[in-house]
């Protein structure tokens, strides 16, 4: 009879616990992140200015086969170099360089338990780590060659540092200004943006900043911050004024020069609602019962955090879900304050929710690996169908019986997980973790095979050696394009002028499902690529000048 709350113990003890957080961070983290193609859309154009950098090119200033690209500074670019250089043995380049995505993501997790602890006290530490594990915008970021992580685990390292005001003033104002210096370099004005108004905000509002000793460092840490930050532009000045001009006029001329219109608000909040759940209620709820000290540090941090990253959102014209990971930290600092409060009902009511979502969504994921297998169902084996036609799933007893792993150890953990606070924050984190695994092992080569650009552009390399020409004009290319063939054919097109081109060979991408582009007579079609379905749909087709 009392096995089982020993067992039940044993189990939440091992589970919570420092070492059992980082084996699930790990599980999270490192499955799905290695072993695929560069991927359609950011996984492949973040991808380019790394290669860049591992072929000599863009180490000040990130280029794109051979072209700067001002989304972001070298940060990510510079790890995600290195660690593709350093398991080059072991990986293909573009594996180890998805690697530094973990090491970001990794860092944010443990930046959010420092803060999280320094501000609420010990307790607050698993749920502030196991709901970032658990919410929905992040998993898929977190398993690309994404640089908006490195981002956030400085604004986080800047939240730790800042979280340490109150016991330490001088260290903690130290650490927040190496954080803000490097979101600078990892973000560049927007990052700076989110951060260095923070040293500000709590000087100004925070009652227990308005000590001397706490205001010099805070201001302290402001000076050292800007001077840090400064470093990496005063370089590229000096070395290639050129690009710093290009620089500027990308990043701060384009800072809040095209906010979001008012009628898209609504679309706006709609994302970030699912995107940051289930993080919102409970900061919502933490918000709530900390109402009564809403001056102290605990409130004023995050709090000023989340308006920080909600004016950059608008203002800045948010285009790509990507830009919410700037919302997570520090929604994960409220939500680990409201967790131990909550009362039974609620905490039973999100248990069950999460239970219950990823129940759902594991049986998708197991009619999709069905329709691969079986045809059934009907529906979505025809959608299988139409994003890869030629697509054969090999070893599939294998993927199920280690799915069907999967899913049971699942299963067991969220039936005998006990009571606890802890309890929903953990089948969410658990409930993401399984999702993830199953999605990985099921669904993997699926998604491989229809979001890679390997095909297509080997495909392309063997025509364009028949022709024997040296010179592709291109048009339509996305940074992902550009990128895939620079890196599986060594191939930079010529972008086409008004003028025209000379070149008598032109590569043309487009999802046109009405037929080819109308082209001068005197270009004669000569090898054509579709890849995808639907709004997936990607048309390649080579040119050649009679």
């Amino acid at each position: 009879m009392s096995s089982t709350p020993a067992f039940s113990t044993s189990l939440i003890h091992r589970l919570f616990s420092p070492l059992g957080l980082i084996a699930l961070a790990a599980l999270y983290l490192l499955v799905g992140l290695t072993g695929h193609d560069p991927w359609r859309g950011d996984d492949a154009a973040h991808f380019g200015p790394v290669l860049g950098m591992l072929q000599g090119e863009g180490l000040l200033f990130p280029r794109l086969a051979g072209q700067p690209v001002t989304d972001f500074p070298p940060l990510y670019y510079w790890a995600a170099a290195l660690l593709a250089r350093l398991f080059s043995w072991l990986l293909p380049l573009h594996d180890g360089a998805r690697l530094a995505s973990a090491l970001f993501a990794a860092l944010t997790l443990y930046w959010i338990a420092r803060a999280a602890e320094k501000l609420h006290g010990r307790e607050a530490r698993t749920p502030a780590v196991l709901l970032t594990l658990g919410t929905l915008g992040l998993v898929i970021h977190a398993h690309e060659t994404q640089p908006m992580l490195a981002l956030i685990a400085m604004q986080a390292l800047t939240l730790a540092g800042l979280a340490h005001l109150r016991s330490a003033p001088l260290a903690g104002a130290l650490q927040a200004s190496l954080g803000a210096a490097l979101a600078f370099l990892a973000g560049g004005f927007a990052a700076a943006l989110l951060t260095l108004p923070l040293f500000v905000l709590v000087l100004l509002v925070s009652r227990e900043c308005h000590t001397p000793r706490t205001s010099g460092a805070l201001l302290l840490g402001l000076c050292l911050a800007l001077t840090l930050g400064a470093a990496w532009p005063l370089a590229l000045h000096y070395q290639e004024p050129e690009l710093f001009r290009l620089w500027w006029t990308g990043d701060w001329g384009a800072l809040g020069s095209n906010p979001i219109p008012v009628a898209e608000y609504g679309r706006v909040l709609e994302d970030i609602g699912w995107f940051v759940w289930p993080l919102w209620p409970i900061a919502l709820w933490g918000l709530w019962i900390g109402r009564r000290r809403l001056l102290g540090l605990p409130i004023v941090l995050p709090v000023a955090a989340v308006i920080l990253a909600a004016i950059w959102l608008f203002i800045d014209d948010y285009d790509r879900p990507a830009a919410l990971l700037v919302l997570i930290p520090p929604l994960a600092l409220l939500a680990a304050s409201g967790v131990p409060q909550l009362r039974r009902g609620a905490a039973n009511a999100f248990d069950w929710f999460g239970v219950m979502t990823f129940g759902v969504f594991g049986i998708l994921v197991w009619l999709g690996w069905s329709a691969q297998v079986f045809a059934w169902p009907p529906g979505l084996a025809r959608h299988v169908e139409r994003y890869g036609a030629d697509f054969v799933l090999h070893g599939s007893t294998t993927l199920a019986a280690i799915g069907a792993i999967i899913t049971l150890v699942w299963l067991v953990l969220a039936w005998r997980l006990p009571r606890s606070p802890n309890r929903a924050p953990g089948n969410w984190a658990l409930g993401m973790t399984m999702l993830w695994c199953l999605a990985v092992t099921l669904l993997m080569p699926w998604f491989d095979h229809g979001r890679s650009y390997r095909p297509p552009v080997e495909s392309l390399a063997g025509v364009l050696a028949d022709e024997h020409s040296d010179c592709v004009a291109a048009t339509g290319l996305s940074p992902a394009v550009r990128a895939s063939l620079d890196y599986y054919a060594g191939l930079r097109p010529e972008a086409v002028s008004p003028a025209g081109s000379p070149c008598r060979l032109l590569l043309v991408h487009d999802d046109r499902r009405e037929g080819p582009r109308k082209l001068p007579d005197d270009w004669t079609l000569l090898w054509e690529h579709r890849r995808g379905g639907g709004k997936q749909l990607d048309i390649f087709r080579l040119y050649r000048r009679d």
